[in-house]
């Protein structure tokens, strides 16, 4: 089955044939998806494709095959640099393309399967992709010492370029000889004294494509006979069909079919108009026996009583804190409350099937696309060779598309299926699909009490923690230990802070809501919590937010003073938190191995803060790409400023999600994006993560310096109540 795509398209997709070495490599799928083809279909010359990761053509490109889906957050620049950088490639040269799934061969080795999150892409990818280079490398190196008949070592690269004083190539000419010759084992890497690409700026490979428009996303995809699917979701969380009526439905031109499948009713159409026509014209009779029917506020009472009343488990303990907390010249308790957030990617969750006589091909924005490709085998009955899987652009997730449940897999097999036929469909989500239907950043209520003596010493500190576990029940809850899930409360323990009496609870909490990660995952609302109450005991112990921090800070938190103390010279923080008409807040945070220190600066607005400049330093190890590190840190501040402001998903009567579209889920917009200021913090450790750190210390930031300068302390999060509230 083919696609049907524009000219512009066609060219973007085509590529070169080349050649293999040392390694099987999958069939180069359609879509972008896929490593190399082994062999030319006339026969000739092999590709130069001396690793899963690379291939090298004859007219000198250099293709990476990605292995982390790209979101918008730059895995495809990102790691070609490293593979650049090892085989001295000129950077015009280089291109980038999705790996198809391959769990075993294109496996994050963070997790064991393939998969992109929690800020891993680059930690996981440093040295393999650099090795994955420099083997390259090494073999052009050999092919040309070949070819010329010299010693390897007389031969230097730079700039896709090989030369030994008298002879020259590029990679192109080079790269049939290449490809027929045994990769070496453990080829040097470059000392980072010699990097001329690593760490430095370096434009994106795939705005270009984005920017006008060639870039081939799931909804971009034109099968021929190729119908769209749309799905009638319960409007509660876990509701299900009780019974329904189609007549109506199938009336509409254009509906083909209607089918009831485990997730809902789907309808099958010739376009999205009449799919979405025949959804309305529905009339499903939804059974709520097992779904969440309490409100929101009902909820939200509930985990409040709990934070009150219940020990949970200990997470972690030292000292005494009953004791310490009794001693104290004074006491502070304050309950923060964090409402269940969507992602609202900008592109909602889609997918393509096609089914041909027992063969399965797929498209979509596949986030763990093992998960998916065996939910449709089994769904289809089928081996797991029978499906094919190509991963394509995305557009954005936040952590909405990294289903351990495989969310889409299942709903696209189950669309497959129930058309009991050959043929191809396109699954389509629309924005109040995407709203109302779950996964969510758990709910979440922290308790916090903590303890002052008379010299102004934070003495106890006891955080009880109450929320829903996002890895309990599925194919992550191995990760769990003791039934404890360190997501849930990660940022709140192991904090930077020498802190001599401190307990920290976790109370784990059941609903039908569905829950996931959500960008930064439990430091979302860890940071908030720890950095407002940090900020509250430093103000009435009259000490000064930063050198307070830094005051408190265990001796070896070397990274997390380095950048407090460089946030704060960026901002040229003097001690006073109200300057004139504006408020300043601080905060500091680690996470996914990367040390983030934010001050922002807000204005009264008719009573609701306006940010009007946040400055971040950053400790990320090695920094790649800066020109990545400070889009995603801007990328981070502006979705975390937008949670806290705005954001909620609310439960009305009868647990129906209130929140259907942005008219309601109010995000950030572009006049609303303060200045921002990132500043680097040099390194020589190997990379952390990059995509989610900027986000949690800007909500806590933002709420200290309105404290600062209104008196208001906010709790209760968003700052603007929900619409529907």
């Amino acid at each position: 089955m083919t696609m049907t795509l524009t000219p512009s398209r066609r060219a973007f997709l085509a590529s070169t044939l080349g050649l293999v070495v040392a390694v099987s490599l999958p069939l180069r799928a359609r879509a972008q998806s896929g490593a190399a083809l082994a062999f030319q279909p006339d026969g000739s010359a092999p590709t130069f494709a001396p690793n899963a990761f690379i291939r090298v053509d004859p007219d000198d490109t250099v293709t990476v095959i990605i292995k982390h889906i790209e979101m918008g957050q730059g895995p495809m620049t990102g790691l070609a640099t490293l593979v650049a950088e090892e085989m001295d490639a000129d950077w015009s040269q280089m291109r980038a393309e999705s790996a198809p799934a391959d769990d075993e061969k294109y496996k994050n080795l963070a997790f064991g399967l393939q998969g992109t999150g929690g800020s891993t892409a680059m930690a996981n990818s440093y040295t393999q992709m650099r090795q994955a280079g420099a083997t390259a490398r090494a073999l052009l190196v050999q092919a040309a010492a070949d070819a010329w008949g010299v010693d390897p070592a007389r031969i230097t690269v730079a700039n896709g370029v090989l030369t030994d004083g008298t002879n020259i190539s590029t990679f192109g000419p080079l790269a049939a000889r290449a490809a027929l010759l045994t990769p070496p084992e453990g080829a040097p890497l470059k000392d980072p004294a010699q990097f001329t690409l690593i760490g430095t700026d370096r434009p994106k490979l795939d705005s270009l494509a984005k920017s006008n428009g060639t870039a081939v996303f799931t909804m971009d995809l034109d099968l021929p006979g190729m119908e769209t699917v749309v799905i009638a979701h319960p409007p509660m969380m876990a509701g299900t069909v009780a019974s329904f009526d189609d007549t109506a439905a199938l009336s509409v031109p254009g509906v083909t079919a209607v089918r009831q499948i485990p997730q809902g009713v789907a309808v099958y159409a010739t376009s999205t108009h009449a799919a979405l026509s025949g959804r309305r014209a529905l009339v499903v009779d939804w059974d709520s026996t097992a779904a969440e029917t309490r409100t929101s506020a009902q909820m939200m009472e509930d985990f409040v009583t709990l934070a009150r009343t219940e020990p949970g488990l200990m997470i972690e303990e030292s000292g005494d804190i009953d004791t310490a907390l009794t001693g104290a010249t004074q006491v502070l308790e304050t309950e923060f409350r964090f409402p269940y957030l969507a992602h609202a990617p900008m592109e909602p969750l889609d997918a393509v099937i096609a089914v041909t006589g027992g063969q399965v091909e797929t498209w979509g924005g596949y986030q763990f696309p093992g998960f998916d490709r065996q939910a449709i085998a089994g769904i289809l009955g089928l081996e797991m060779n029978a499906v094919k899987m190509n991963v394509m652009l995305a557009g954005g997730s936040f952590g909405r598309r990294a289903q351990s449940s495989a969310q889409i897999g299942n709903e696209i097999g189950e669309i497959a299926k129930a058309a009991g036929r050959d043929g191809a469909w396109k699954l389509v989500w629309t924005r109040e699909d995407d709203l109302t239907g779950g996964h969510y950043r758990p709910m979440t209520v922290h308790r916090l009490r903590g303890g002052i003596d008379a010299d102004g010493n934070v003495v106890g500190w006891h955080d009880v923690i109450v929320n829903q576990s996002i890895m309990a029940g599925g194919p992550m809850a191995a990760m769990m230990q003791d039934g404890k899930d360190p997501t849930s409360y990660e940022g709140a323990v192991n904090m930077p802070y020498a802190l001599p009496h401190l307990r920290v609870n976790w109370v784990q909490t059941q609903s039908p809501v569905s829950v996931l990660w959500w960008r930064s995952v439990g430091h979302t609302h860890t940071a908030y919590a720890t950095e407002v109450f940090l900020d509250q005991l430093l103000v009435a112990a009259g000490k000064d937010p930063v050198q307070g921090r830094l005051d408190l800070l265990k001796p070896d938190m070397t990274r997390d003073r380095a950048v407090l103390e460089r946030v704060a010279q960026m901002a040229g923080w003097d001690g006073q938190t109200v300057k004139g008409d504006k408020g300043y807040g601080v905060a500091l945070h680690e996470s996914f191995g990367t040390y983030a220190a934010q001050i922002a600066e807000v204005q009264d607005v008719d009573g609701f803060p306006r940010v009007t400049r946040v400055w971040c330093a950053v400790d990320c190890g090695v920094a790649v790409n800066p020109n990545v590190i400070r889009a995603q840190i801007e990328g981070g501040i502006g979705y975390g400023l937008g949670a806290v402001l705005f954001n909620a998903i609310t439960l009305g009567d009868g647990g129906v999600v209130q929140e259907t579209n942005f008219d309601t889920y109010r995000m950030l917009r572009i006049s609303e994006m303060p200045a921002v200021e990132v500043e680097i913090i040099a390194s020589t450790i190997d990379p952390t993560g990059i995509g989610e750190p900027g986000t949690p210390p800007v909500g806590p930031a933002i709420a200290n310096a309105w404290r600062a300068l209104t008196g208001n302390a906010i709790t209760t999060l968003p700052f603007q109540p929900p619409v529907n509230a």
